[in-house]
């Protein structure tokens, strides 16, 4: 019988922090690179103020940025594969609703059309885009069950308290190290390879 997959999208499917890094650099003279990204709040990590913050979080959801984040290796392949085997891949996003197009542009290049795409308001950041939209409300995604979770964000493990059965792969970012994890139903994954082999 197939299992219900959820999958978060940034760091887990692509190298989004990276990308950060980049921009943060460009547009303030920050320089952060990857691996010292320390706090899943990147404003908290580039030190930046609250409208400089604004601007990193507008340019990086650009469509045409958003589009250009790397894959994160093995993420499609594996994801092909689940869904071959009968298994529902969902992608759950915190990014607001307004970067769907480019969100399901890049799922769709990188061969990933067949996954569902959800925007769900994780982190309240809807405010760099004013009256930014969410296409899951919160009251329908508890409604939703999962049998595996993908996620990278310590932040967003609350939104797991639901479903005691549910084994959460975190996805080993810099962001996380220093996090203990709610319970022993949580595993720490260095690459997809790793995620596939504890999903059976």
């Amino acid at each position: 019988m197939g299992k219900r997959i959820y999958v978060d999208f940034d760091d887990c499917l692509c190298e989004t922090a990276r990308s950060f890094s980049d921009i943060a650099k460009r547009l303030f003279g920050k320089d952060v690179p990857y691996e010292k990204i320390r706090f899943f709040n990147l404003q908290e990590s580039f030190e930046l103020s609250d409208d400089d913050y604004e601007k990193l979080m507008l340019e990086g959801h650009k469509p045409e940025v958003l589009v250009s984040y790397d894959e994160t290796p093995g993420a499609s392949r594996v994801l092909n594969e689940w869904i071959d085997s009968g298994h529902e891949v969902f992608v759950i996003t915190g990014r607001p609703y307004i970067a769907f197009e480019a969100s399901r542009r890049w799922l769709d290049e990188h061969g990933l059309s067949r996954v569902k795409l959800f925007f769900l308001n994780k982190y309240g950041r809807d405010f760099f885009y004013k009256n930014s939209e969410f296409n899951l409300e919160l009251e329908d995604y508890y409604k939703m069950k999962f049998d595996y979770a993908i996620e990278d964000s310590p932040m967003a493990f609350r939104f797991f308290g639901h479903l005691p059965e549910l084994r959460v792969m975190v996805y080993d970012r810099p962001w996380n190290h220093e996090c203990e994890l709610p319970g022993d139903n949580y595993f720490r994954c260095t690459d997809w390879d790793l995620i596939q082999k504890k999903v059976k």
